[in-house]
């Protein structure tokens, strides 16, 4: 077992009291000194819903690959379930998502040729983790897709392939769930679906959720809402309403 296995270990094993995510002065500038994060510091505790909002270049793209391990940070500690991964090589990020984070993302990501069942326990397969089936049979019925699992992704709604892709993501029981625009492909009822799935999986099971969305109506489904501005975050709205970051966004110059 590498040593960043053993230390995820330990990390799971944290009291129940460690934060899912503990950003602290975060920053990230890139080649030619554009600054995306500015010193942000940021907890996000185990069993909440956190959405992130803010204009286009507000950073909050870069927030969320930064806290997922999927780009480093140029200064800041970022801890996922108490273990430190900011310094960590490409190498052991990719092993610590495999083990701590779950990501959703707009396009489903599913492949084609793959059945439901398959497509939801792929990152279990490749990490060489046997899929809790208790666990697994709780979300698949929890998302409606039991009657589903033999079929390809092709043939399931647009509502349906997120659901799976929602599982997929639970399916290691990670400490946290980063969303990325989950419900940009879909339909208004099927968005609406999905929304409530994920509040429903925080607040029933314990989930940790972090989704980064321009739709004021989607993070109005968050316990609280981050607005971020030039790479800073400059409000926290707690239950947030659709109208509240509507205006908010406008007062920042969005839409």
């Amino acid at each position: 077992m590498s040593k960043l296995l053993k230390g995820v270990e330990a990390a799971s094993a944290a009291p129940d009291h460690t934060p899912a995510i503990a950003l602290a002065h975060l920053g990230k500038t890139y080649p030619g000194g554009v600054r995306a994060l500015d010193d942000v510091s940021l907890t996000v505790e185990r069993g909440t819903f956190l959405a992130v909002m803010g204009p286009s270049g507000s950073g909050k793209s870069t927030l969320m690959h930064c806290a997922a391990g999927l780009d480093a940070p140029t200064v800041g500690s970022v801890r996922i379930d108490g273990y430190e991964i900011a310094g960590l090589n490409e190498t052991r990020r990719t092993e610590l998502r495999r083990e701590r984070i779950g990501f959703v993302f707009q396009s489903y990501n599913l492949v084609p040729s793959l059945s439901v069942a398959d497509n939801i326990t792929l990152p279990l397969r490749l990490a060489g983790r046997a899929p809790d089936q208790e666990w697994l049979r709780t979300l698949i019925e929890r998302v409606d897709l039991a009657d589903r699992l033999t079929h390809r992704p092709a043939e399931l709604s647009g509502g349906q392939q997120q659901r799976a892709a929602i599982v997929r993501a639970l399916a290691a029981r990670p400490a946290v769930v980063f969303a990325d625009e989950p419900t940009g492909a879909l339909d208004l009822r099927s968005a609406h679906e999905v929304l409530n799935l994920l509040r429903d999986l925080v607040d029933e099971l314990r989930q940790t959720v972090v989704m980064v969305t321009h739709d004021p109506a989607a993070a109005a489904q968050a316990h609280q809402a981050l607005v971020m501005a030039d790479g800073r975050v400059v409000d926290t709205l707690h239950t947030p309403t659709a109208a509240d970051l509507a205006a908010r966004l406008v007062a920042l110059g969005e839409g």
